[in-house]
């Protein structure tokens, strides 16, 4: 006689069978739906899945690449490097990106090497432990930050060059001035060896020592502008700050003596050196200082002081302030702002790129209101300190 209570056991056992069934195919759908390929290896390195997503990204068929090793994917020197970190974190259990995502790069079937974010997970314990890896595609995103740069300098170089517009009636002021000199000692050393006894000679001979003075001051007008106005690189090195600020103060002030301006300048000796795109930064003091210049075209006192401080140990704070009327503080938060002016004919450019390029360098720039007018701040990295990377570590296990 049959045990009547068997009949449901087995039914349950049934169900679960098709709720296991039903479990494992709702995750399989999930998984080939994931926009991040998805890829499982055992403690060997032998890849056990290969999502669709995968196939997709990397140019192979799961059929390809199941059981053989995951440095299939990896370029050199990682492929090469792989069984020892596997090797390694199965002995000592040291883990170096399981758990924790990085950015690296991967191979694929077409040897093309791309740019990768990985995340790996852990699961099981002994010879059953799995890692799973998720990597995301980061060539288009890479591709919008080149692009991103590339037009980020092309409208800074726009940028010099429109400032260059503003500055050329002045300019021609400016360089006039050690032309006409140099003019006047040659002539007089001209006519002075008409005559030549001893005391003309050695009048002559001081008189082309100061043209040649005269001449190295127009040289280095013309080479400062030159400097400015190229398009220049991102690449960063050891500057002088002061010396940065000199030479951004004299372009920044050409023709700016005719309207009255007293210049301050204030350095800190321990906020001597940076480590910047020189040219950048000489572009965002230009800026700053023109604004600055501008703001106090109807001020009774036109004072502009400069001071640099040395902030902390990684970074140093360089300020602009003038004795203007300021802004409306409703403008306040806006004045970084692509196109916000409130100028009459501005474009709205010229802070906003002030920002760009102080956060490219890794520094911060802001405004705030003063007693007699607006001082605007920024802050770079010092020399002293530079940012070290670890390197790339592109093992796919840990």
């Amino acid at each position: 006689m049959r045990n009547p209570k068997a009949q449901p056991t087995l039914a349950s056992s049934q169900d679960g069978l098709v709720e296991v069934s039903a479990s494992e195919g709702l995750l399989r759908s999930i998984l080939a739906t994931v926009p991040d390929a998805m890829i499982i290896i055992d403690t060997s390195g032998a890849i056990t899945y290969f999502s669709a997503a995968a196939e997709q990204m990397f140019g192979y068929d799961s059929q390809e690449v199941l059981g053989q090793n995951i440095r299939l994917l990896m370029p050199e020197p990682d492929r090469e490097r792989h069984d020892d970190y596997m090797h390694h974190y199965l002995e000592t259990g040291q883990a170096r990106i399981i758990g924790i995502g990085r950015f690296t790069v991967a191979r694929r079937r077409n040897g093309e090497v791309f740019p990768i974010q990985l995340s790996i997970g852990e699961a099981g314990t002994g010879q059953d432990r799995v890692f799973s890896g998720f990597v995301r595609d980061l060539t288009e995103r890479e591709e919008a930050r080149i692009h991103l740069e590339e037009l980020q300098n092309e409208i800074a170089h726009v940028s010099r060059v429109s400032a260059m517009g503003t500055m050329a009636s002045s300019l021609a002021h400016e360089l006039n001035q050690p032309l006409t000199a140099i003019a006047n000692y040659v002539e007089g050393a001209r006519e002075l060896l008409n005559n030549p006894n001893l005391d003309n000679i050695d009048t002559a001979r001081q008189a082309l020592d100061d043209a040649a003075q005269e001449s190295v001051r127009a040289g280095q007008i013309v080479r400062g502008l030159r400097d400015f106005i190229g398009r220049g690189t991102a690449e960063r090195r050891v500057e002088s700050l002061p010396r940065l600020i000199n030479q951004a103060n004299a372009l920044a002030l050409i023709g700016a003596r005719e309207v009255g301006i007293d210049v301050d300048l204030e350095f800190d000796p321990q906020a001597e050196s940076v480590l910047v795109a020189g040219v950048q930064v000489q572009q965002v003091m230009v800026n700053l200082i023109r604004n600055a210049v501008e703001a106090m075209e109807t001020s009774p006192m036109r004072k502009l002081s400069i001071r640099t401080q040395r902030l902390s140990k990684d970074f140093v704070t360089v300020s602009v302030t003038d004795s203007g009327q300021g802004f409306a503080p409703e403008n306040m938060d806006r004045l970084f702002e692509p196109f916000f002016s409130t100028k009459g004919e501005g474009m709205g450019l010229g802070l906003s790129i002030c920002r760009t390029i102080v956060e490219s360098l890794g520094g911060s720039i802001w405004s705030e209101q003063t007693v007699d007018g607006m001082r605007f701040s920024f802050t770079l990295l010092s020399a002293d300190t530079e940012d070290s990377d670890d390197g790339p570590a592109s093992d796919l296990s840990g």
